[in-house]
């Protein structure tokens, strides 16, 4: 299967990935394009800036979380009925997962796809150096193919002039230039930019400002032409899909025909209703990969989204709910005042419904944020630290709880400026086995609430559990 497709690349970040690829993706959607965006690694902030440049989801394609066998399977999904795919790459192009090797990184990402790299190069403090820079990158792994390079805040025409004179004896074409320009700006916090949800109208001009500066200084049609250069994605893979076997907890098992006379087929009860799942969303609780919601729909579960800062109440029949990542730190007062919608999630978590929490999910569980009232939900308290804890986990299920039976092994991604305490209850979670081992996280009743954020895709059975659970908690 073929999509045609590009991966935007950097020597480190900070070089204006994000502001290249999301500009690529709107001016390329501004043609006419369905374009289809991605990101490589666990970033759930800037797939909401692709979104908005694209008017689709942005989805992740992370080797570590997910496996290198799904890589191509999952953009293929993310791919269907596009004319053209971007994908944002993670750090510098060769920096994978720490102590790994090239696992997870850009060029790991951009090899099992076929795709061709576009390495956008920070030209603000150099000028011949640059030939250098780019020869290091073209050459290091013969297997990634670096088509072009767009160069990035670049200070003036003499500047331009400079840099071109000296790439040309790396071989490799400039495809871009793009000068200083503070409008493309976007306003960072302690983990990075802030979201699409919390900016909204700042947002929508962000982007189109990428989308302009984008248009002004690179050659589109040379950078569609090289997108379209790529040909099968390697393997032959067919798209990921987060289809299940039907399931009837009504029915009773068919038997086989016994072959008696006047044998008659089992007789089957009407299919049981979809359960509810409440999804948590909003400008608090922004981190969640598509996929997540796609496998528990296919599960059998209804997908209900829903804002915490202003619901208060979870959407009608909820049977179980789901509460991912985000920023509840920077939205702790407005969710402590929704007194109605937390004493709602404390009655549901009691009754032992299925309650899944990540992260930001596991801070509004507890009995208090930043010494504001959450959920009370579990018996811990949360605050903001200055310590970042960032980074891959291996992980395996400590006990059996609605997401995994115990054993069950996961890798997970924790990114927090927060600590709770105790950190772990007296069912964990996970044990975490690498970097350090130690135990984290809480099991209660239909409870999970934990740091890691997992990607479902890599173990399917979970969103099926979880909504089995729903069906008969």
């Amino acid at each position: 299967m073929s999509v045609p497709r590009l991966v935007v690349a950097a020597p480190s970040s900070g070089s204006g990935k994000t502001t290249v690829a999301t500009g690529l993706m709107a001016a390329f959607a501004a043609r006419g394009l369905a374009v289809s965006p991605h990101k490589v690694g666990p970033d759930y902030i800037d797939p909401g800036y692709h979104a908005l440049a694209t008017g689709r989801v942005g989805r992740n394609l992370d080797a570590y979380l997910c496996g290198p066998e799904l890589v191509a399977p999952l953009f293929l999904h993310g791919a269907r009925g596009c004319d053209l795919a971007v994908v944002e790459g993670v750090m510098g192009l060769y920096d994978g997962a720490a102590g790994q090797g090239e696992l997870a990184s850009t060029a790991h990402v951009a090899k099992l796809l076929g795709a061709p790299v576009v390495l956008v190069v920070d030209a603000s403090s150099q000028s011949r150096s640059v030939a250098a820079l780019v020869h290091g990158f073209v050459s290091w792994d013969p297997e990634v193919r670096v088509g072009g390079v767009i160069l990035n805040k670049v200070g003036s025409d003499r500047h331009e002039a400079l840099l071109r004179e000296a790439l040309e004896s790396a071989g490799v074409p400039v495809l871009g230039v793009l000068r200083r320009a503070a409008p493309v700006a976007t306003p960072s916090r302690h983990l990075g930019l802030v979201p699409v949800a919390e900016r909204q109208g700042d947002a929508v001009e962000a982007v189109a400002a990428m989308a302009a500066l984008v248009a002004d200084g690179c050659d589109l049609a040379a950078l569609e032409a090289l997108a379209r250069s790529a040909g099968a994605v390697p393997g032959g893979s067919a798209p990921w899909t987060p289809g299940f076997p039907p399931i009837h907890p009504s029915r009773p098992a068919e038997k086989a025909p016994s072959g008696a006379s006047g044998a008659r087929p089992t007789e089957t009860a009407p299919e049981a209703p979809a359960p509810v799942v409440a999804l948590a969303g909003g400008p608090a609780f922004t981190f969640s990969y598509a996929e997540h919601a796609e496998l528990l729909a296919a599960a059998g579960a209804e997908v209900v989204t829903f804002d915490p800062l202003r619901d208060e109440q979870l959407p009608d029949g909820t049977a179980g709910l789901v509460v991912g990542g985000g920023f509840p730190e920077v939205y702790a007062g407005e969710l402590s005042a929704n007194e109605p919608l937390r004493k709602a999630i404390g009655e549901l978590a009691r009754s032992g419904a299925p309650v899944a929490a990540e992260c930001a999910g596991l801070l509004y569980l507890c009995r208090e944020l930043d010494g504001q009232p959450m959920c009370g939900v579990l018996d811990a308290t949360a605050r903001m630290t200055e310590r970042l804890t960032l980074g891959y986990r291996d992980a395996v299920a400590v006990g059996d709880s609605v997401l995994a039976p115990a054993g069950t092994r996961m890798r997970g991604h924790e990114f927090h400026r927060t600590v709770v305490e105790p950190g772990a209850g007296a069912a964990p979670a996970w044990g975490v086995t690498a970097p350090a081992r130690r135990v984290e996280g809480f099991v209660q009743q239909g409870v999970h609430a934990s740091y890691l954020h997992t990607h479902w895709a890599s173990e399917p059975g979970v969103a099926r559990r979880f909504v089995e659970r729903c069906r008969t908690s």
